[in-house]
């Protein structure tokens, strides 16, 4: 009898491990349960569906679940739900429309992903109240900004809440300064809103750092997004009953402000799907999300896990961390794929690379930019920021950037950047990130033999140049 390889969850992690580990071992039974309907879909394109550049949420989807199940030979179950895991007995419980059942298993994957945080700020469940994870809450959106009549919308899944009644809304308060609270924002810029940001730190995009987050946060002004910085929600305030807690969001409240809004989006970041593996008795780290090895093992024998649930082993600080992407999650599950399949590999680690688009601006980070986190890794960090040309000089249509880069005192060593500009960000960063895998000093990345065009870059490209004036400092 073959043995059995169960998937809990059925987006980038889950999906890429039921594929590799079904490649790899064709007679491998792989079952894949999945709550909701959507599987195997581009989360990061979200934004864009809401902003239209993007046609069709369907687009999003990269393979269908007819596909697996017809070209992959995967058991894909939709719209069934794991409430239980059984370690002893090796057995999953199941809810679906038709009931309860169990399901045994030989190996399991923990990929349940992450939910939107939805912070303890009265107003949260107002009409016109959003949140932003699911595929469900993207097409919620982009109907409400649209103006989509209730008669005329699809089911959203219990996560998402009423929205306007079909009137277009003129206004939008966001709740968080991170990546999908601006990237929204651009998006809802497009649609039309007059759009306001709520951040309770200091700075927007702060794991970028302070030197970058202010040229993003001028950038935004100038595109005529309202900022609120350092300034905490109290209260999401609606036009119903006698306190306006009912009916449709009226306002956002800060201290004694009053912001009138008639529309919120809530994006103060996201919190792994950890308590299933909990309750079964499986650890967790101090990040929150399920502890995992090198091979993606749990604690517990024959359960891994895998996405944006499980913690991930950070090269620079070489500790655990959470950072939950979509290229550490699909190569994740891949990897572990390989291994239930019979070939023993590591999920490999991460720098903590990142990109956003807001507006015209690229910005980007990886590796450890935060002093007081270096501090803890057992650094002694020094930074430098530098402003270089995009082009040669003489090149038309070159725009600046802006590179903070950050290493070791006493060895030299390289531990992250970050950078924003109008073009070449995106790529750049890359550069960085692979330094940081290889453990380079800054001396090391100053000697890099990088590609050089007066279209494309300087002789000395931005990212030599940091580097260069970061390793004089050290001397």
């Amino acid at each position: 009898m073959a043995d059995t390889f169960v998937v809990i969850g059925g987006d980038a992690a889950g999906m890429s491990a039921a594929s590799k580990a079904k490649r790899e071992d064709p007679d491998l039974d792989v079952i894949v349960f999945e709550k909701g309907e959507w599987v195997s879909y581009g989360a990061c394109g979200m934004p864009y569906y809401v902003k239209g550049d993007i046609d069709e949420l369907e687009d999003l989807v990269a393979i269908t679940p007819d596909e697996f199940r017809e070209e992959r030979d995967i058991d894909l179950r939709t719209h069934s739900e794991v409430v239980n895991i059984d370690r002893e007995a090796r057995t999953v419980t199941v809810e679906n429309e038709e009931g309860t059942y169990e399901q045994k298993y030989d190996d399991l994957l923990v990929a349940t992903g992450a939910r939107a945080i939805r912070p303890p700020i009265d107003g949260m469940d107002l009409d016109g109240v959003f949140t932003f994870h699911s595929m469900d809450s993207a097409r919620a959106v982009r109907d409400a900004v649209a103006g989509v009549a209730d008669d005329e919308r699809e089911g959203y899944g219990s996560e998402v809440g009423e929205y306007l009644d079909g009137e277009k809304p003129e206004s939008v308060a966001i709740v968080g300064g991170g990546y999908i609270g601006l990237e929204m924002a651009e998006a809802f810029d497009a649609r039309g809103l007059d759009v306001s940001v709520f951040e309770m730190l200091p700075h927007v995009l702060a794991p970028f750092g302070e030197s970058i987050a202010e040229e993003v946060e001028d950038h935004l002004r100038e595109q005529g997004v309202s900022l609120h910085l350092d300034t905490m929600v109290e209260r999401i305030a609606g036009e119903g009953g006698e306190d306006g807690e009912d009916g449709r969001v009226a306002a956002i409240e800060t201290g004694d402000e009053r912001h009138p809004v008639d529309s919120v989006l809530v994006a103060t970041g996201v919190a792994p799907n950890a308590e299933l593996a909990v309750e079964a008795g499986i650890e967790t780290g101090e990040t929150g999300a399920i502890a995992t090895d090198e091979l993606g093992r749990t604690s517990a024998e024959e359960v891994f896990a895998a996405g944006d649930c499980a913690e991930a082993h950070n090269v620079v600080t070489d500790a655990p961390d959470y950072v939950p992407l979509a290229l550490t999650a699909n190569r994740a599950g891949r990897a572990i794929g390989s291994t239930v399949a019979g070939d023993p590999t590591e999920v490999g680690g991460i720098v903590g690379t990142a990109v956003v688009k807001v507006f015209d601006l690229e910005v980007a980070r990886t590796g450890v930019i935060d002093s007081d986190e270096a501090q803890q890794a057992g650094f002694d960090p020094v930074s430098q920021v530098i402003t270089a040309g995009s082009r040669a000089h003489y090149y038309p249509g070159g725009t600046p950037i802006t590179i903070e880069m950050v290493a070791d005192r006493e060895t030299g060593r390289l531990l992250g950047a970050a950078m924003v500009g109008e073009e070449g960000v995106a790529k750049r960063i890359d550069t960085i990130a692979t330094a940081l895998h290889a453990e380079m000093t800054v001396e090391e990345v100053q000697n890099l033999d990088l590609a050089y065009a007066p279209p494309f870059s300087p002789v000395w490209d931005p990212v030599l140049t940091a580097a260069k004036v970061l390793s004089g400092k050290l001397e």
